[in-house]
């Protein structure tokens, strides 16, 4: 991919030795926040020397302090309110201005991200795009590359601190670790962005056919109905792990699986950013800036559309033609290519 920078706000770290201590700033949602990971596993192996901290919400901490990357992973209270956050910066300052940062890469590009960035008055430092129609991923990479720092490849791969977290949830559920595991994910926050529930039992059903797998609905609590209507046809082969996992937990189990089959999700980021064949179903989302990117991954969007990425909660139509047109036959189809190219992939590259 290109650097093109140009329109990044950015003083860039200068040649010479590298810098000391980095911090990079992600808030909002736990997507957001897994996006941004494998870039900095791409910096930290770039800068072997430099020590990396992140800053995120109080509620995201336990996904990044699950890698060993962070020597310190902050979190900033205040819920989601900028107003609340902007009160609660001053205590966190006061912990980071002690760490004498020389980058920071602000990756939220918000007023509270800026105060922040401002304060700790870096030598280097580089300001996310919020609005180029590019995925999130490129934007943070081209936010990297505008403090200094080009990024020779980055790598699908999160390295956990303990692999099996989740594990004992798995076997719990029923997981007999002789079958493949196939994660579904109909966790899209609206109606447009749902496909048809009876469709991933139909997916389930073909799929099984000259395979041995077994299926696991992951993700929050107001999955269980779905999850529950699920298991009523697959049976054991469906294991409910709603609401059961902390982000690190369903991330190391995500990294267990064969292929993810879900909608436009935080798990879904969780997926692709691990390496994880992906298969993401896009009703009204903005593909262009959440789809998910490398050679293990598909997705089935509706940019090809008039109506397409909408971003509407329902659908003005009444029939959420963008998924509902994809027939579980068509997607087994495009999922099996999918887990067979991956497997051929020795490294994953986004």
């Amino acid at each position: 991919m290109s650097d093109d920078v140009g329109s990044i706000e950015a003083i860039p770290w200068p040649n010479g030795p590298p810098p000391r201590r980095l911090l990079a700033i992600r808030m909002q949602a736990m997507g957001d926040v897994a996006i941004t990971l494998p870039y900095i596993c791409a910096v930290q192996r770039l800068l072997p020397d430099t020590l990396i901290d992140f800053v995120t919400l109080d509620q995201n901490r336990d996904l990044p302090r699950a890698l060993r990357l962070f020597r310190h992973v902050d979190g900033l209270g205040g819920g989601r309110r900028e107003r609340r956050q902007l009160f609660m910066a001053p205590l966190l300052l006061a912990r980071l201005l002690t760490r004498r940062y020389d980058v920071v890469l602000d990756l939220q590009n918000n007023r509270v991200s800026r105060t922040i960035r401002r304060a700790l008055a870096p030598r280097a430092w580089a300001s996310f795009d919020r609005y180029s129609p590019l995925s999130a991923g490129e934007r943070t990479r081209r936010t990297i590359a505008a403090a200094g720092f080009s990024l020779p490849r980055v790598e699908a791969a999160l390295p956990l601190r303990d692999p099996s977290a989740g594990l004992a949830i798995l076997q719990s559920a029923g997981w007999d670790r002789s079958s493949e595991l196939v994660i579904l994910s109909p966790a899209g926050a609206f109606p447009s962005r749902n496909w048809p529930l009876e469709r991933y039992a139909e997916f389930a059903t073909r799929w099984q056919r000259g395979r041995t797998a077994q299926f696991a609905v992951l993700g929050l609590a107001n999955l269980h109905r779905k999850a529950g209507s699920l298991k009523a046809i697959l049976g054991s082969r469906l294991l409910d792990l709603a609401g059961r996992t902390s982000p690190s937990e369903a991330l190391s189990i995500v990294q267990r699986a064969s292929l993810v089959l879900t909608e436009d999700c935080g798990l879904m980021h969780l997926a692709w950013i691990s390496g994880v064949p992906t298969l993401a179903l896009f009703g009204s989302s903005q593909h262009v800036w959440s789809t998910p990117l490398g050679q293990h991954t598909v997705c089935l969007h509706s940019g090809d559309l008039a109506c397409g990425g909408c971003m509407d909660r329902t659908c003005r139509y009444g029939d959420v033609h963008c998924l509902n047109r994809y027939t579980a036959d068509y997607v087994v189809e495009r999922a099996l290519a999918l887990v067979e190219r991956s497997s051929r992939l020795a490294t994953k590259i986004i």
